[in-house]
């Protein structure tokens, strides 16, 4: 996560909590014009279009008065949804057992998409078996990675 997503995180998360829900993830894509803040939240009994609306406006009064970003950008608030994009170690092992995909920033085993079925999370590694081959993965070379609703 770059600098810049990790201020946001740290910044947004109370706020996030403050409406009761959890902030599942963030994305900052700076190369965007104007650059992009997508935030997932979730809660106890999931996420509605209220939800997001409460979140995005205290959300987007916060990053006005904090000044982070400068100039215009893009705010995006939403559920993680069924196929949802798997941040940290922990929401990893949620998902032990479940398909997942998993695009790399550099290549590992030849390769940087690996889409199967998460076996473990054993920091600093995840494990995945793509077609009947067991893949160590580092966690620090993952550039994103979602649970899959099937193989």
């Amino acid at each position: 996560m770059s600098q810049k997503a990790e201020q946001l995180k740290t910044l947004l998360t109370p706020v996030v909590e403050g409406e009761g829900m959890q902030l599942w993830g963030l994305e900052y894509h700076a190369g965007s014009k104007p650059p992009v803040v997508r935030i997932f939240i979730d809660g106890e009994n999931g996420v509605t279009v209220d939800d997001c609306a409460r979140v995005s406006d205290q959300v987007g009064a916060v990053l006005d008065v904090e000044q982070i970003l400068k100039g215009n950008y893009t705010l995006e608030v939403s559920s993680p949804g069924i196929e949802r994009p798997l941040f940290t170690p922990e929401q990893f092992r949620l998902y032990i057992g479940h398909p997942v995909k998993v695009r790399l920033a550099w290549p590992e085993h030849d390769r940087r998409n690996f889409r199967g079925v998460l076996l473990s999370v054993e920091e600093p590694m995840i494990e995945v078996e793509v077609d009947g081959m067991a893949y160590e993965l580092p966690l620090a070379a993952i550039h994103n990675a979602r649970v899959l609703d099937q193989l």
